[in-house]
């Protein structure tokens, strides 16, 4: 079993990324709000070389929130979850988002 983890910056695709895997077989999973680390810098006023990278990230209107994705699943379904995910987002793209997965030793509740 795994943990795969998507930390997607274009929120807007949560909605056809749960349609997509839920086609191909995909239906569990926990969609979570975060807050990227820039907008936590951004609003550093007493650290001075923060004011400088401040103007750099003012142009990314995105950059606030950010949606974490967590999906326990086997070996099978990751790799179907990961190429569905990949086509959505496009992860080779820059700030798109970032997937990986980490081995899960059990799991307790899933259902029968």
């Amino acid at each position: 079993m795994n943990l795969l983890v998507l930390i997607l910056k274009k929120a807007n695709l949560v909605d056809e990324i749960c349609k997509d895997l839920a086609e191909e077989g995909v239906h569990g999973g926990t969609i979570l709000d975060g807050v990227g680390m820039a907008s936590v810098i951004e609003k550093m006023d007493d650290i001075p070389i923060f004011s400088m990278i401040k103007t750099l990230l003012a142009e990314d209107d995105e950059r606030d929130t950010v949606k974490v994705m967590l999906f326990v699943m086997n070996d099978e379904e990751m790799e179907r979850a990961r190429k569905t995910i990949k086509d959505v987002v496009g992860l080779d793209q820059p700030n798109t988002g970032i997937m990986f997965a980490l081995p899960v030793t059990f799991v307790e509740g899933l259902g029968a």
